[in-house]
């Protein structure tokens, strides 16, 4: 490797305070994650991982920002059941950078008063306009004192500068590890499928709700047909995020499809749709929906 060796890069991770962690698809950064908690845990520290990553998510569902606590090394088998879930309403992040940044800082936000140390990992778009501002302003927003990015070629080098010079933060550059089997374009979709499938586990209730409830606010005169199968975010009164939903439109109007229903407080539009059947999904414009432009 050429500059450091995975395992002592994770010890630099377990010794931060705010680790972020960067790399394209299957260069390795959730291995890395679990590998710098388990050595931060055995030291006695708490640690917090936040998901960033909405389109391949680890704690917690799709379309989410998810955060997860963990006290003992133990707690790492439960990686998938969040703490915390900020919804975005998207599994392509480059399309709604406002939403993924704000989520991303707020989660880490609360994840320093939980834990002695907090490990973002960031979604695989690292290149490109929206590559390098999400990276920047997560950054920016976030703070870390250690920045890792994980490449196979010099894929990475443009943000890395950009981080250096603009932020003037320590970033460690490192092989993408190699032990990490990567998954096919299908097998990542299945993946994201089942994930859909566990967030959406029956028993689900289907609770009938005012177009007062939405955020945004539905238009006057919209075509409640336009909403069917549209994923939203399920809100309790504080602003977090209970779990997901579906929008079905019926004859006595909308309805949301949730197993997290009690306390829900409003819903937030996502910008995708999802079949109630498969959990296949769909990308959308929610101007389009809303206002037809």
């Amino acid at each position: 490797m050429s500059e450091t060796s995975h395992d002592g890069v994770a010890r630099e991770v377990s010794r931060a305070t705010v680790a972020m962690l960067m790399g394209s698809v299957d260069t390795g950064k959730t291995t890395l994650a679990l590998n710098a908690a388990r050595l931060a845990l055995g030291a006695g520290r708490t640690v917090a991982i936040v998901d960033a990553d909405v389109g391949n998510s680890t704690i917690g569902p799709p379309a989410c920002v998810g955060l997860k606590v963990f006290r003992a090394v133990e707690d790492l088998e439960e990686i998938g059941t969040p703490d915390r879930l900020h919804f975005v309403g998207t599994i392509t992040p480059a399309r709604l950078v406002l939403q993924q940044v704000v989520a991303t800082a707020a989660m880490v936000d609360l994840a320093r008063e939980m834990a002695d140390l907090v490990i973002l990992d960031t979604t695989a778009v690292v290149s490109g306009v929206a590559g390098e501002t999400l990276k920047y302003h997560k950054a920016e927003l976030c703070r870390p004192d250690k920045v890792i990015a994980l490449q196979r070629g010099g894929e990475m080098e443009p943000v890395v500068g950009m981080l250096r010079r603009f932020l003037g933060l320590e970033v460690t550059v490192t092989p993408a590890d190699p032990n990490v089997m990567p998954l096919s374009p299908d097998a990542r979709a299945q993946k994201r499928t089942d994930a859909f499938a566990r967030a959406l586990a029956p028993p689900l209730d289907r609770w009938k709700v005012r177009p007062t409830v939405f955020a945004p606010t539905l238009p006057m005169g919209l075509n409640l047909g336009r909403l069917d199968h549209v994923l939203v975010g399920v809100q309790d009164e504080g602003g977090g995020c209970l779990g997901l939903g579906i929008l079905t439109n019926e004859e006595d109007g909308l309805r949301v499809m949730t197993n997290t229903g009690e306390g829900m407080k409003g819903l937030r539009l996502g910008s995708m749709k999802l079949d109630p059947v498969t959990l296949e999904s769909s990308v959308i414009s929610l101007r389009e929906v809303m206002f037809g432009i």
